[in-house]
């Protein structure tokens, strides 16, 4: 078994080696196949991830419709960013057609429980959301979505990220392959019951939250590294998964990006120019507050004004700017090719 193990890594370490040049290099745009309806027409997004994506969905309660399209709970939802989340901005203010947004991520997910723990074990992992979630409720050909109007996005990886970094590369190469070995577990099984079309967005630069630079240097070099790791082996998934599939189109939303260029300069995008405290967070305010602009004076300057929440959690401004990202990938095409 250790031998296989060393076999597994060594594969996975060599892809790093390969495909480093893909996350630094422009993505291109690909042709698309037959089952892409194009953003302007898709109608149906099946959603899994952690509590950068959660609204508190319960797939058993009221479904989404036209004039509800993310269902329960009432929008914005039960979010972490105190106001609506990227997934929120791209259903009702991104979107250029009627999309009903089925949002089945948990807050404190891992792609897998078995392998990092989340912080509960009542917490939902994105295993589970595919599997004990999605396929009893929604699972193959129905009259709720087709493979031609119908798009399936992970956003996950931060959690399991941060709740192994410390453990060293050593360690989190092996974890992530096996890792990295369920998560293409879980998009053929969605591939096999009629998924065509797949977004997947990488880590963010959690490096940079309170939680990990109030840790110290070894933790901010150290978690970068693994961030590294994880989103390069994402990118090869994506492009594994078009090669395996050539009928499917596959999206890559390079959210770490997106996140850099916010905090690196929150004046670039109109929803994050009132930034004014990109790297620390208030007490007052990291539970939520009453309204999304809540100004407690301990604080010193309004919620939305901050871009941490709280110690690993961006506020609303900054998935805003994410949803934007995505609804212009999704415009432009797929990208892996």
């Amino acid at each position: 078994m250790a031998s296989f193990m060393m076999k597994i890594v060594a594969v996975w370490l060599s892809l790093l080696v390969t495909t480093d040049a893909m996350i630094t290099s422009p993505r291109p745009v690909c042709k698309a196949t037959g089952h892409w309806p194009g953003f302007s027409n898709l109608k149906n997004t099946f959603i899994f991830g952690d509590s950068y994506t959660s609204i508190g969905f319960n797939q058993t309660g009221y479904q989404p419709t036209p004039t509800n399209p993310l269902g329960n709970p009432t929008y914005p939802g039960w979010t972490s960013s105190n106001g609506p989340n990227w997934i929120d901005f791209l259903t009702v203010k991104y979107n250029e057609s009627s999309v009903l947004t089925y949002n089945l991520a948990y807050g404190g997910a891992t792609l897998d429980s078995a392998l990092v723990a989340p912080y509960l074990p009542v917490v939902s992992s994105v295993a589970e959301q595919v599997d004990n979630e999605w396929f009893p409720t929604y699972g193959g050909k129905s009259a709720l979505w087709s493979d031609n109007d119908t798009l399936f996005a992970f956003f996950d990886g931060i959690n399991d990220v941060v709740n192994s970094y410390y453990n060293g590369a050593d360690a989190t190469n092996a974890l992530y392959a096996n890792i990295f070995a369920i998560y293409r577990g879980l998009v053929d099984e969605l591939y096999y019951a009629g998924g065509r079309n797949f977004a997947f967005l990488n880590v963010p630069p959690t490096q940079r939250s309170p939680l990990i630079t109030g840790a110290g240097q070894w933790s901010i070099d150290t978690i970068t590294a693994a961030i590294l790791t994880w989103n390069t082996l994402l990118t090869q998934l994506a492009n594994n998964v078009k090669t395996s599939f050539p009928d499917t189109n596959v999206f890559t939303v390079d959210a770490n990006k997106v996140f850099t260029e916010v905090l690196d300069n929150p004046k670039r995008f109109a929803a994050t120019a009132g930034y004014l405290n990109t790297t620390e967070y208030c007490d007052g305010y990291q539970n939520g507050t009453p309204v999304e602009d809540t100004l407690d004076p301990s604080c010193g300057i309004p919620v939305n004004q901050y871009f941490w929440l709280n110690s690993l959690h961006p506020t609303y401004p900054m998935q805003d700017v994410l949803a934007q990202e995505v609804a212009s990938v999704l415009k432009a095409g797929p990208n892996a090719c």
